[in-house]
């Protein structure tokens, strides 16, 4: 198969709407070929008049760790062209950066999820293109967690930089889709094109990610496929006192870690709760000490998740109902546990984390309230659900 940078390379019909156009490229460290050739230096090798260059959350080179740890404006040292941050001073480009180029090419690897920050960089990219008459053109990748569908929708009025609009958590779209629905849905007068992929497959082994291409991680956690199938749940995580495995070798593949809980006691609990939530994958009791962050040099208990081998049923396996499920077991266990944690997040500063996260209070409310059950919180989600599918059905490109 091949990727839209891969057929923008190998056509030049696909190229000639670029000759005599100066082009931006926004990129991170899987913008790469399948010869694993970065997108900028391909690009340029290519003939394209490159003359500027954007990266995302953890920068151009992916080499900011945590979240708000910003990266600036820098130039290239190899071609001599600005590289500009859209997450440092800030996160939407400004008319400097948008004057760069005629022509911005993205080419980002995305998850999947509505909180991984490349979606809403598409959203502000494309709306500062219509302010300042720019082409946009999404250079298509596949969404490594497939097609599945899962969360409630952003409420309006939540919106954040980890919240572009009314979408669930897990969307299900590639970003060349994804762009197409901010343009319907914002009403964005704006050129733009996107470069399909070729011959993605959706069924079989990989469920959408292709067994014959590396992953490179997009950022510095989002180390494999099975880390980009849990993240629609794992993610939530970030907005609790509870690890997420940031410290060790497998972030984001973790339901919890912390020195204060036992994880087959909060297994059981999840068993008796909703047993038909942990479908899909296997979970796995294991014990971690974290090198930093979150519970630093302290034996933590945990539950890995893997959403992987011949064990894993992708159409089965609902990572956001199974964080969910967690969180419930654990303040039924422990109804006092300092579960939500409490700091700015993605420059929310109001918002506890957790709300922002998930778009509104209604998983936190859940969760809290004692007297909620399951069935409670997969009946709002899978109304928000059914409602997505049905906007976004028009907008598939690929079967």
């Amino acid at each position: 198969m091949k990727f839209g940078i891969d057929r923008l390379l190998a056509d030049p019909a696909l190229r000639r709407p670029l000759e005599a156009k100066r082009v931006a490229l926004v990129a991170h460290p899987a913008s790469v070929t399948q010869d694993l050739t970065h997108s900028l230096d391909a690009l340029i090798a290519a003939g394209i008049n490159v003359t500027s260059a954007f990266g995302p959350q953890h920068g151009l080179k992916g080499d900011k760790q945590d979240n708000m740890v910003e990266t600036g404006d820098e130039t290239d040292p190899v071609y001599g062209i600005p590289v500009f941050s859209l997450y440092g001073e800030v996160r939407r480009p400004s008319g400097q950066m948008m004057s760069s180029a005629d022509v911005f090419l993205f080419d980002l690897q995305d998850l999947g999820c509505r909180i991984y920050t490349f979606v809403t960089t598409l959203l502000y990219l494309l709306e500062e293109a219509a302010r300042h008459g720019k082409e946009v053109w999404v250079l298509d990748r596949p969404n490594p967690a497939g097609r599945p569908i899962e969360g409630t929708l952003l409420v309006p009025g939540q919106e954040s930089f980890v919240g572009a609009a009314e979408m669930p958590m897990r969307h299900g779209l590639t970003m060349g889709e994804m762009g197409h629905w901010f343009i319907e849905r914002f009403k964005l007068d704006v050129a733009y094109r996107v470069v399909e992929m070729e011959g993605w497959q959706l069924k079989g082994a990989g469920h959408g990610w292709p067994e014959d291409r590396i992953w490179i991680n997009p950022s510095p956690n989002a180390a494999n496929v099975n880390m980009a199938r849990a993240y629609a749940g794992t993610v939530m995580l970030e907005g609790t006192n509870l690890s997420e495995g940031r410290g060790t070798t497998r972030p984001l593949e973790l339901l919890f870690g912390a020195p204060d809980l036992d994880a087959s006691a909060v297994l059981a609990e999840m068993q008796a709760l909703a047993p038909d939530w942990l479908a899909g994958c296997t979970l796995r009791p294991c014990w971690f000490t974290p090198t930093f962050h979150k519970h630093a040099d302290k034996l933590c208990s945990a539950l890995m998740i893997h959403a992987e081998g011949p064990q894993y049923d992708h159409a089965a396996f609902r990572p956001w109902r199974l964080q969910a499920l967690a969180f419930k077991a654990i303040r039924t266990l422990h109804p006092d546990y300092d579960l939500w944690r409490d700091f700015p997040y993605e420059y929310e500063l109001e918002r506890l984390a957790i709300d922002v996260i998930n778009g509104g209070p209604a998983l936190r409310e859940w969760v809290d309230d004692a007297a909620a059950e399951p069935g409670d919180l997969d009946r709002l989600a899978s109304s928000d659900e059914a409602e997505w599918r049905e906007q976004t059905a028009p907008l598939l490109r690929y079967r």
